[in-house]
């Protein structure tokens, strides 16, 4: 059983375990660069991918889900941000906070890159798959984005 990120045909398929160390080193650099309202919004989508709290291979994603926007202004601001985001994961950002180490990490969040760089976001067909109300708040003790309002704490305070 795993999860699956992606759009349409072109899809990151990841285990369980897999998909817990993508969802962390994601949560670390989506906390350090989310700004908008459309930035908060995606970073909760990130926390509802956390298996602790929605269920082992319950997670996961289509990027032709998400409200990308309703001009391509917009959309491509929103995808920008995505691509920053998987840039700073790439990087490895705080990744030594993380209490193991994640070797196949970087090969997941450049796979996922790949399939976002290659997504037209004038070809979603968003549903309930993006969540409307954004993340605001920060958990104190990891220094990262909060599940609230959805639950209290963060994916690393549900370990």
């Amino acid at each position: 059983m795993g999860n699956v990120f992606g759009a349409g045909d072109d899809d990151l398929y990841l285990s369980n375990g897999g998909t817990a160390v993508f969802v962390d080193v994601l949560t670390l650099a989506v906390s350090a660069l989310a700004g908008g309202p459309w930035d908060h919004r995606f970073a909760a989508l990130v926390a509802m991918q956390d298996q602790s709290m929605m269920g082992r291979g319950a997670v996961g994603f289509d990027l032709a889900d998400l409200d990308w926007g309703a001009t391509s202004e917009e959309r491509a601001a929103a995808k920008a941000f995505v691509l920053k985001v998987l840039d700073l994961a790439a990087r490895r950002h705080r990744w030594e906070e993380l209490d193991y180490e994640p070797p196949f990490a970087e090969g997941y969040v450049r796979r996922f890159r790949e399939i976002v760089a290659a997504f037209d976001p004038a070809d979603a067909d968003p549903d309930d798959a993006f969540p409307d109300t954004p993340l605001m708040a920060c958990c104190v003790r990891h220094r990262v984005l909060s599940g609230l309002p959805y639950w209290e704490g963060c994916v690393f305070c549900h370990r």
